[in-house]
């Protein structure tokens, strides 16, 4: 069994509004493409997480509210632009980036893990219990291509244009998307999308 990941919310951390994460974008040099896609991003987590808590979804205690969907949606990709100047890994220097700037490790986290959930064809405990910040925003990056809200197919379909260069990344693509359909069921069932 894998540790947990959670921990509660500390009512003193930084939950940035759009005001605030657009200076961020401003200050880490942003490309206004990336913002796009953010956006959406945060469009697509915002709408599950409305939706999850309208029918009670969201389990008692657990930090997943509509400001922190909003921001982390916007914040995932804060260093993308930097990584595709300068290489390394946008999800580990833009987690770097979120703790820094907000203190706010559930953030950070969702940033962490939106190109790959620890528990991935593991555990597979965000099939079991979507409902989770880095889950749900890992899972609305996956329904966006470039600023458009598209099936996960299609946007499967997209990362394997732009990513599948060798045989291994084309398994891990295919992978990831089994398991992204699961998450997307698992969601769907929560928030009563049919």
């Amino acid at each position: 069994m894998l540790p947990s990941l959670e921990f509660p919310a500390d009512p003193s951390w930084v939950v940035p509004d759009e005001r605030q994460c657009s200076r961020f974008w401003d200050k880490y040099d942003m490309m206004p493409h990336i913002r796009e896609h953010c956006r959406a991003v945060a469009g697509v987590a915002v709408e599950i997480v409305r939706r999850a808590e309208e029918r009670g979804a969201v389990p008692e205690g657990r930090p997943l509210t509509v400001p922190l969907a909003r921001a982390a949606g916007l914040l995932h990709d804060i260093a993308k632009s930097y990584t595709i100047r300068h290489g390394g890994s946008h999800a580990q220097l833009g987690a770097a980036w979120v703790r820094e700037e907000t203190g706010n490790p559930l953030l950070a986290q969702a940033v962490l893990f939106h190109v790959a959930w620890p528990w991935s064809g593991r555990e597979l405990d965000d099939v079991r219990d979507p409902m989770r910040l880095p889950v749900i925003v890992a899972y609305a990056d996956k329904r966006v291509r470039h600023n458009e809200v598209v099936s996960i197919r299609e946007r499967f379909d997209d990362l394997l244009v732009r990513y599948g260069i060798s045989p291994d990344k084309m398994d891990a693509i295919a992978a990831n998307y089994a398991h992204v359909q699961a998450v997307e069921q698992a969601i769907f069932e929560r928030v009563g999308i049919l």
